[in-house]
């Protein structure tokens, strides 16, 4: 059980990857709120987006997210799995995000920081690049207005794209999968090699993540305690939705999600499901806004015990299809019996399997994409390499110098 609730500290958390120095500010500044501005693609949202927005939040007060629109991300990367539109309201409920932006310019300059009075961007320990090579933060980092917080390991666009044409159940628990190896090269390595900042490397779930991803929020005397379960994976549009009219279901919702187990979930989807497995999941859950609390690992049957310990006043179901309990009963039968049962309709029928007909449907172009994307990173990589084993040898060299310098010097006196 994971208690989650909305986002309402700005305390620093151990990652957020800020100096002391960043963030001291002028007496004046201190005096109003400090604007942060990310911005990004975010498509098919996870929770390492969510980590990156987390630990921009932690530097300043007001958090302001830039996405880029379809046309833009597809002339410097590649053809998005979702639309803007999708990607625009994703974004949105991730509870550490104040406003978003909606198109904005993928080069981040001056003038957009301007624009939206923000004190400085933040953008991972990565590097994004333009279609012809360019860092698309070089003008702000010359400028002084740029912060960097750690990547989160383990999780990538790359990757999950990778789990999804695969197939198979190895990305739970073997990495070392020959299968799934074959894969990760195709997805997240170049002609040339492996880059630094595009890669699969693997996830390790620890308690002071999810304690950072969290809030900790008790329910409050007159909340309504709403339940729903399920597998929420490959976290999506359709489930912020769901999410979404679940909590407008009441004055005062108090939300709480249950998500099964990886074993649960391939057993009533089948095939290679979940995509993400159950710690990654809950990160996922924990990140969105509608959210109160999480329950890891929830019994498949809403059972008497779940309701009458949780004090659940209402569950709640979608439109999707209720798959019956291993003994083929509904797992929604006590709470039904009690009348507390509601079918709500989001309006909104995506699903984890329409994600991955998307791939799927595109795999070339999104293998080739991140092959392209890789290979510039990599040019990138080996001239910054290059410049510094070339700057490294020049202070050999004047070091070098020095102590024949001294000796000059000392004969000059001798012969004085």
């Amino acid at each position: 059980m994971i208690k989650n609730g909305h986002h309402t500290s700005n305390e620093p958390g151990i990652e957020s990857g800020a100096k002391p120095g960043d963030l001291a500010c002028s007496p004046e500044k201190r005096k109003r709120s400090v604007r942060v501005w990310c911005d990004g693609c975010y498509d098919m949202v996870h929770y390492g987006h969510s980590n990156q927005l987390r630990q921009a939040k932690a530097m300043g007060d007001y958090l302001i997210v830039g996405v880029h629109t379809d046309g833009e991300i597809s002339k410097h990367k590649g053809p998005p799995v979702f639309t803007q539109a999708e990607r625009y309201k994703m974004v949105q409920a991730i509870k550490w995000v104040d406003e978003i932006v909606e198109g904005a310019p993928y080069v981040t300059t001056l003038d957009t920081l301007d624009k939206y009075n923000s004190d400085f961007c933040v953008h991972g320990d990565d590097i994004t690049l333009t279609v012809d090579g360019k860092d698309t933060y070089a003008e702000v980092k010359r400028e002084g207005r740029y912060r960097e917080c750690r990547r989160t390991q383990g999780v990538s666009t790359t990757d999950l794209v990778g789990r999804m044409l695969l197939m198979t159940k190895a990305h739970h628990s073997n990495i070392d999968n020959s299968d799934y190896q074959q894969h990760t090269d195709n997805f997240g390595k170049g002609p040339k090699g492996h880059s630094p900042w595009t890669g699969v490397s693997q996830f390790l779930q620890t308690s002071q993540k999810i304690i950072q991803f969290a809030s900790g929020q008790e329910p409050q005397p007159g909340d309504t305690i709403i339940y729903v379960a399920g597998a929420f994976d490959l976290f999506h549009i359709g489930h912020v939705d769901f999410l979404e009219t679940v909590y407008k279901q009441a004055e005062r919702p108090y939300v709480i999600v249950g998500l099964h187990f990886d074993q649960e979930v391939n057993r009533y989807k089948g095939k290679n499901y979940p995509i993400m497995n159950i710690h990654e999941r809950t990160l996922s859950v924990l990140a969105c806004r509608y959210v109160s609390e999480v329950v890891i690992g929830a019994p498949y049957a809403v059972g008497k015990d779940l309701l009458d310990h949780f004090k659940v006043d209402l569950v709640c179901h979608g439109k999707t299809e209720v798959f019956p309990d291993k003994d083929t009963s509904d797992p929604y039968a006590e709470p039904k019996k009690r009348d507390i049962f509601r079918t709500v309709d989001s309006s909104n029928c995506l699903t984890t399997d329409d994600i991955v007909q998307r791939i799927i449907k595109n795999r070339l172009q999104f293998e080739a994409r991140n092959q392209k994307k890789e290979a510039k990173e990599i040019a990138v990589f080996e001239a910054m390499k290059r410049q510094a084993e070339g700057e490294q040898a020049g202070d050999k060299a004047q070091a070098a110098q020095q102590p024949d310098q001294t000796s000059s010097n000392q004969i000059q006196l001798s012969q004085n």
